[in-house]
């Protein structure tokens, strides 16, 4: 991801897909992007009235890009409503470095302040496995 243009339509894609989160319980609506090669996947979060069961929008954007053949992820971007731009959860983060240890990470919240990082940046020292 080296144009700013890129990294523009990733946000505006997460943005677009947070008006379907269905988040009723915390009322926090999540929307995240991730750029697979040249195609960009969506999630949302997704509550549940049993907590544990719920999911977040960056695993779910994870699911659909892995549903698709994908396996190696150039970035990710997240949008959520708060003062400041809301990165992945510990949790999210472990399932991001799986396919794309070095990607961008783009946080913004519905203001447009905007934080980026490296993934390895915000998980140092993640859990890692050798594929079988």
């Amino acid at each position: 991801m080296k144009r700013s243009g890129d990294v523009d339509e990733l946000v505006e894609a997460a943005r677009a897909a947070r008006a379907n989160a269905h988040a009723p319980y915390s009322r926090f609506g999540v929307g995240a992007a991730v750029l697979a090669g040249d195609r960009v996947f969506v999630g949302v979060n997704v509550e549940n009235a049993s907590y544990p069961l719920s999911v977040c929008a960056e695993r779910n954007a994870v699911a659909a890009a892995v549903a698709a053949g994908e396996r190696e992820f150039l970035a990710v971007a997240v949008v959520a409503d708060d003062e400041e731009p809301t990165p992945p959860c510990g949790g999210c983060r472990q399932v991001l470095h799986e396919f794309g240890p070095g990607m961008l990470v783009v946080s913004e919240n519905e203001r447009g302040k905007r934080n980026e990082w490296t993934l390895a940046d915000l998980f140092p020292d993640a859990f890692e496995r050798p594929l079988p």
